[in-house]
């Protein structure tokens, strides 16, 4: 037997956050009390406005095949609220409902690059983003960024990265690690590189537009003279606590969703039907419906950054969304334990799961590895245990 996998899959790794929350489990099963702090999971329950349109979605027996890409109510919904919220204006043709942004996001690079292309990541970006690349076989282009500048990249390094072999840009804003947020004015002068270079198509990834602590959030896409060229990707699992409903969108020029729409339909086919219901749900639901939660998070993220920037070797900014902290603790590299020292973040990150038993995730899956990505979407009582952990690890390093 040739249990040879294909060439594609061996371009692939394994999600490094999914890895190390497989890996906190199995500590955890095995009777250690481990803090996970590895993924990106909201611990609310979904509001119940959602959960009452998921069960009248049952007792109506919307329970059949839906079209390719989305039941046609929902995607007037998520155009509704495309241009409540960001001033993007689409039609229903002009939206793909998928199982999850990330497949989402998936659909579009394997619509848009051909093998050989660049696509420009700045770092630190969300794991998935690289390998979705690779599964395309475009190349991809890394453009660093500085815990000094809040991980942004500025329009002269974006205009540097660019050649006529870039095909597609991928941000998200606020960011998954570093929870960064781009103001409006940041996103203009990104816009104006943009529109110089008209061959250049970019995904603004915003799945986590509701938890935004500045209070205001900018969408690329309503930038005039770039609208033709701007996929915008949102979904319900962060802002709304519905991971588990797996519910994606897309908003992007008619072409796009068209192929967008050919890949689905001989992958997947539509999301659940039922979770397409409950998604349009949210959409016509007012934004206020997140505040709670996100007052809960911003209160976590401030208990956080009190207590890792009081542990030696931990460089801490503060991030204006999301519900992470990306840490620069190159500091610590080069320091010894008892069972060996310090290279990288890979090894702090699994040197705090083995001593302290929280999980974290090095910031090399999201190119940036002088970091590590820490998620506070836990209870305060957790977080100030595992700021606890973290600080009596890192004591005794040498």
């Amino acid at each position: 037997m040739d249990q040879r996998p294909s060439s594609l899959i061996n371009r692939l790794s394994e999600s490094a956050t999914i890895a190390m929350a497989r890996k906190a489990s199995e500590l955890k099963s095995s009777g250690v009390d481990v803090i996970s702090l590895s993924l990106g999971e909201p611990d609310f329950d979904t509001p119940q406005p959602m959960k009452d349109a998921g069960i009248q979605a049952i007792e109506n027996n919307v329970t059949h095949y839906t079209p390719v890409p989305g039941i046609l109510s929902v995607r007037e919904a998520i155009c509704r609220k495309f241009k409540r919220d960001n001033g993007l204006h689409f039609d229903a043709d002009q939206i793909v409902v998928s199982n999850g942004a990330k497949q989402s996001i998936t659909n579009v690079v394997l619509a848009l690059v051909d093998p050989g292309e660049e696509v420009i990541l700045p770092a630190p970006y969300w794991v998935s983003y690289a390998d979705m690349v690779a599964f395309a076989g475009g190349k991809t282009v890394i453009l660093p960024t500085r815990i000094e500048e809040d991980f942004k990249i500025n329009p002269q390094a974006l205009e540097a990265a660019i050649n006529a072999n870039t095909r597609l840009l991928i941000y998200s804003s606020p960011c998954n690690p570093s929870g960064s947020v781009y103001t409006q004015e940041e996103i203009d002068a990104l816009a104006a590189v943009l529109i110089r270079n008209p061959h250049v198509f970019v995904i603004s990834d915003e799945i986590y537009e509701l938890i935004n602590f500045t209070g205001k959030h900018a969408s690329l896409g309503a930038i005039e003279g770039i609208q033709d060229r701007v996929i915008t990707v949102n979904g319900v699992s962060k802002s709304f606590a519905m991971t588990g409903w797996r519910l994606g969108y897309i908003g992007a020029p008619h072409w796009i969703a068209k192929a967008c729409t050919k890949i689905q339909g001989q992958v997947t086919s539509a999301p659940c039907s039922i979770a397409q219901v409950a998604a349009g749900a949210a959409m016509d639901a007012d934004p206020s419906i997140a505040d709670e939660m996100k007052a809960a998070f911003l209160q976590r993220r401030d208990l956080m950054i009190d207590g890792l920037s009081s542990i030696p070797g931990f460089k801490v900014n503060r991030p204006m969304g999301a519900f992470y902290l990306f840490p620069d603790v190159s500091a610590l590299f080069g320091k010894s334990h008892s069972e060996g020292t310090i290279a990288n973040s890979s090894d702090f990150s699994m040197y705090l799961l083995d001593k302290a038993h929280v999980a974290t995730v090095a910031g090399s899956a999201f190119g940036t590895p002088e970091c590590i990505r820490l998620s506070y979407a836990a209870s305060e009582e957790q977080l100030l245990e595992a700021v606890r952990r973290i600080a009596e690890a890192v004591s005794v390093l040498q």
